[in-house]
């Protein structure tokens, strides 16, 4: 697994574990997240959203090329579970961004 690979990997891990600041400092300031149900533009707006949240993720595969890595994984909200594709862009070696794609059915 490559750099990217990796700090994705942390970056999950430190969210499942809801260390938050671990999380955070993975990312860059600017940290945009694009999702089916909204946007956040900043790191800590979304870092403050994902602690209030409580999600766990769990990854059934990962796929890299660059500073691109994209995830297939189940996002546990709840006693809700959708799967979906998580698409990461590092800068620098943080994460920049994320895309979110999966059926929100489910959570409506």
């Amino acid at each position: 697994m490559t750099h990217a690979g990796k700090t994705v990997t942390q970056f999950l891990t430190a969210l499942n574990n809801e260390d938050m600041a671990a999380a955070r400092a993975l990312l860059t300031s600017d940290f945009k997240f694009v999702g089916v149900l909204g946007s956040r533009d900043g790191a800590d707006v979304y870092i403050e959203d994902m602690g209030r949240m409580k999600m766990k993720y769990t990854v059934h595969k990962i796929f890299e090329d660059g500073d691109d890595v994209c995830v297939l994984c189940d996002y546990i909200m709840g006693d809700k579970t959708v799967f979906g594709c998580s698409w990461y862009q590092l800068r620098e070696g943080k994460l920049s961004s994320l895309r979110v794609v999966f059926d929100p059915r489910p959570l409506l």
